[in-house]
């Protein structure tokens, strides 16, 4: 049993004295080029700043990515979650640009690109009783840097939409249905994430809130009927409110209802480059 230790021990060794081969930066005779390669569904505890001046801590899943050269067989992916263990404390406009900077440095890259999801809760008061909940919203950073540079706010926002026509043409009651509004935004400035929302809640027929007491319900219900929207409408509405704000570039817009009386859901999309 000594022997066998001592054999073992020999070839530990033997191969801790032999270099390790960097396979990844070994030539590669195919002569192709990658646009983009790196890690995908990165799970990491990331905080993120409020508009009020605070910070919150949340779950961010991750795509981390840059061009690989022609000449190159692979890149070093251990070097992506180097990085972001570097840059964990907070997560927006002012870091992740040193973010792309470190990744294209670690990893010799002309361009480097982010891509992050993550939940933002707010706290919602009850339109009436003002009782208080809790809100999540999809929210993200899209980036690139180096070659070319970008900067997008990400935003999946819910809320409810009454149909005009069934109005119009009912004798009582229309059908209403709650719709979805995704934006993908390029900022010109500081733009946070509570101002993207606003927007959007504010085109709605009304919005959603977690805690609804008969009067809140109430409430919502009339001021639902007073504001009927297409998604026609919906996305128009948002676009005017984006169109008025100084720091929101070129954009996206998708609303899709998941529509009351239909299997099928309805759906409208506007991109607008900003002069």
């Amino acid at each position: 049993m000594v022997a066998k230790n001592t054999e073992v021990e020999t070839i530990n060794q033997e191969n801790e004295a032999k270099p390790l081969v960097d396979i990844q930066s070994t030539p590669d005779a195919r002569n192709i080029p990658i646009d983009k390669v790196g890690v995908r569904n990165v799970k990491y505890p990331i905080k993120v700043l409020e508009r009020n001046n605070g910070t919150q801590q949340t779950s961010g899943v991750f795509t981390l990515t840059v061009d690989l050269p022609r000449q190159f067989k692979g890149t070093h992916m251990s070097r992506f979650l180097e990085v972001l263990g570097e840059y964990n404390h907070e997560i927006g406009g002012e870091t992740i640009p040193l973010i792309l900077a470190k990744l294209r440095d670690k990893l010799k890259a002309k361009t480097a690109h982010l891509e992050v999801k993550f939940n933002l809760f707010r706290e919602k008061a009850a339109p009436m009783t003002g009782k208080v909940g809790m809100m999540a919203y999809e929210c993200g950073f899209i980036a690139s840097g180096g070659e070319t540079n970008e900067f997008q706010v990400y935003a999946n926002v819910p809320v409810t939409t009454l149909c005009p026509c069934s109005k119009e043409i009912s004798s009582f009651g229309a059908h209403n249905q709650r719709g979805y509004v995704t934006v993908r935004v390029h900022s010109r400035g500081l733009l946070w994430l509570e101002d993207v929302i606003d927007m959007i809640e504010s085109a709605g027929s009304s919005q959603l809130y977690p805690v609804l007491k008969r009067p809140d319900e109430k409430f919502v219900t009339e001021e639902a009927y007073q504001n009927p929207r297409f998604v026609e409408d919906m996305v128009r509405e948002v676009a005017i409110a984006f169109d008025k704000h100084p720091n929101v570039g070129a954009y996206e817009i998708e609303v899709e209802n998941h529509e009351s009386i239909h299997d099928h859901n309805a759906y409208a999309y506007v991109r607008r480059e900003k002069v």
